[in-house]
């Protein structure tokens, strides 16, 4: 497996197909309203952050992370039902110190998306170790279309570096707030990387795909019983989107399992590219899914600190059952 760092030239799509409408990064309307100034006042202080070593921003965003484990009690109690659900080999104690671990590390990765949407190019180029980048490289050269499987991660937004070396795109549900709307997608697209968004549907993403772009899938969410179908995630029944094997069969694409780990002190971050999987899709919504669970859940398992453990991961239960964060 080779090592590289982000540099190169990103990998031209196909033009057979029309492109898609993709996002265009502009300012909300009214953007300096008052009711936008909290949060300028908490993006001055990331944009502060970008004049420090990034060792120093992430202190100081950990110290952020304590405040948040402290005064958040409501997502402090979904990260400990999460925790207990999916780690129950661990003692109490264990799982209170990776809860720990999991609010100061949500605390750091807040100074890194300072970081992705301010920082030199050069700079985040430095930061950012991409290994197994020739399993995307061998299927592009096999013609083959590529959708790249992540988790929902705390780096998750820095993977848009992947750009620089093959056209990338993803898909984002807007925030309620659009001026963080508009910060976050500063650093999503800083590499050339596009989006989309969730309202626009499935088809612009399989039109994408025939370009011969890569889509960026973060498919772990709930999204309830209507959409999913019910397969395993760290040994607990899980409503799961069977999207992965119906877009994969609809754009002949090979999937790619991609881990993100923020690395110790100010290291920056490092973008595993696993093997595609193997005699993917089956044709059984079921086992896709099921398979799709496992590859995500071996990503987490290499940080589970850095997982989103704060999201309501198991809220819809088999035959209506009731929701452990009632």
């Amino acid at each position: 497996m080779s090592v590289t760092t982000a540099t190169g030239s990103p990998r031209q799509p196909k033009r057979a197909h029309r492109p898609p409408d993709f996002y265009s990064l502009r300012l909300p309307p009214g953007y300096l309203r008052p009711r936008f100034w909290v949060t300028w006042f908490a993006l001055g202080l990331l944009r502060f952050g970008v004049f420090l070593p990034l060792g120093v921003a992430r202190w100081l965003g950990a110290l952020w992370g304590w405040m948040f484990l402290l005064v958040n009690a409501k997502r402090r109690r979904i990260a400990r039902i999460n925790l207990a659900m999916c780690f129950p080999e661990l003692s109490t104690q264990e799982r209170r110190r990776l809860l720990r671990k999991h609010f100061v590390s949500v605390g750091k990765s807040y100074a890194d998306l300072g970081f992705l949407a301010w920082a030199p190019k050069a700079r985040l180029a430095r930061s950012a170790r991409l290994v197994g980048l020739e399993h995307l490289d061998g299927a592009a050269r096999r013609g083959k279309n590529v959708i790249l499987l992540v988790p929902h991660c705390l780096g998750v937004n820095y993977a848009s570096i992947i750009a620089r070396h093959h056209a990338v795109f993803s898909m984002f549900k807007p925030p309620h707030d659009a001026v963080v709307d508009w910060f976050l997608n500063e650093g999503r697209v800083r590499f050339g990387a596009a989006l989309l968004s969730r309202q626009q549907g499935m088809r612009p993403v399989v039109r994408a795909l025939k370009r011969g772009m890569a889509f960026y899938y973060i498919p772990d969410e709930d999204f309830g019983p209507e959409r999913s179908v019910f397969a395993p995630f760290f040994g607990v029944v899980t409503a799961t989107l069977p999207t992965l094997g119906r877009l994969a069969k609809m754009a002949d694409a090979v999937v790619i399992p991609v881990s993100i780990r923020m690395l110790p002190g100010g290291a920056g971050h490092e973008l595993v590219l696993g093997p595609a999987l193997a005699e993917f899709p089956t044709g059984n919504l079921n086992e896709d899914a099921a398979r799709m669970n496992a590859a995500l859940e071996q990503s987490i398992r290499d940080a589970p600190e850095q997982y989103m453990w704060t999201l309501k991961l198991f809220k819809t239960r088999p035959d209506n059952g009731p929701s452990p964060y009632a």
